[in-house]
């Protein structure tokens, strides 16, 4: 990584007050509060898809990731829109595909426990993956 690039990533990272992070299969959310110039607070969420190109050996991980930044004077709409959203899928999900998906997680966990070490990183085989940005 050039210099230019990490001297941008390091001021990026300490912009961020508050984070939380939401792992879910290949992706990985970020709810990141930063501060701007003016010293304002506000969210940045990322989203962060893991792509594998090619196979094997031959393979390349790259990672794909979406942002949107979500200012204070907002919240309160994007809570309750948010909120309507969630609230009709729940209320009109396909009855057969909510319970794929509620076996689906189930199976995830399951395979997390089983693949789960003593230092919390999932393991394939004889690898660790440990990734932090």
């Amino acid at each position: 990584m050039d210099d230019f690039r990490k001297k941008n990533q390091d001021l990026n990272e300490k912009d961020i007050v508050f984070s939380q992070t939401i792992k879910a299969g290949k992706r990985i959310y970020y709810l990141d509060v930063k501060r701007n110039r003016k010293e304002e607070l506000y969210v940045a969420v990322t989203e962060s898809k893991k792509v594998v190109t090619g196979e094997n050996e031959n393979g390349q991980v790259s990672f794909e990731k979406h942002k949107i930044f979500l200012y204070q004077d907002d919240f309160e709409k994007f809570a309750d829109a948010l909120q309507k959203v969630m609230d009709y899928v729940r209320q009109n999900q396909d009855p057969e595909i909510l319970e794929k998906i509620k076996l689906h997680a189930e199976e995830r966990a399951h395979y997390r426990r089983e693949n789960e070490t003593s230092d919390g990183l999932e393991t394939e085989g004889d690898i660790k993956l440990d990734i932090d940005f």
